[in-house]
């Protein structure tokens, strides 16, 4: 019963994952402003880090679990660096 249920919480979950994904890249190809679009490419990348985690859940195989970390590295250097261009201009100073 506890595995039937693991199997399907992680189905459900990975199912509202990409509907956020959607929600995400609409928001990053419609938003009316460059800062709007940043989030949607924030949020784009969380939601895609997770569905990797929960991929590597549901298969039991590490290499998804060090994707998601190379994604939320270069998640996190590109979300500083963008804002780091709305805010001066420029990226590197």
């Amino acid at each position: 019963m506890t595995e039937l249920f693991i199997i399907w919480s992680i189905l459900g979950s990975q199912i509202i994952l990409g509907l956020a994904m959607g929600c995400a890249l609409f928001r990053m190809v419609k938003g009316p402003r460059a800062q709007d679009r940043i989030l949607g490419l924030d949020a784009l990348y969380i939601n895609g880090m997770l569905l990797l985690l929960t991929f590597g859940i549901r298969t039991a195989n590490t290499i998804y679990f060090e994707s998601a970390l190379i994604i939320a590295l270069l998640g996190f250097v590109s979300s500083i660096a963008f804002s780091k261009f709305l805010m001066r201009g420029e990226v590197i100073e």
